[in-house]
């Protein structure tokens, strides 16, 4: 199938990608990921390998494009929501029961 990924065009196959990402090591999952196999690839470590290019050449929604037409899996990590932080004073206020005036 043919993609345009950063303004070039490739013919890309599912089993030319599979040889591709045959014994790269998968990166630490931040975002945006794609399933080869059994691992879990970045999106923007999976258009490096088979585009041999600069990741800042071309955005993870080519790629992501480009997997989900090949047929493979494509998820997005979801964000978590930071944890509140409470200072002592409002930790004190709430066991107390009295609401923190300021």
């Amino acid at each position: 199938m043919r993609c345009v990924i950063a303004r070039f065009p490739f013919d890309l196959t599912k089993s030319g990608v599979l040889e591709s990402m045959k014994g790269v090591k998968p990166e630490p999952v931040t975002g945006e990921f794609v399933i080869i196999g059994r691992r879990h690839y970045p999106v923007k470590q999976v258009g490096q390998v088979i585009t041999r290019q600069d990741r800042r050449d071309f955005s993870a929604g080519e790629v992501l494009r480009a997997m989900s037409r090949l047929g493979f899996t494509c998820r997005v990590l979801p964000e978590v929501a930071p944890a509140r932080v409470e200072s002592p004073l409002q930790q004190a206020s709430a066991m107390l029961g009295t609401p923190l005036s300021v």
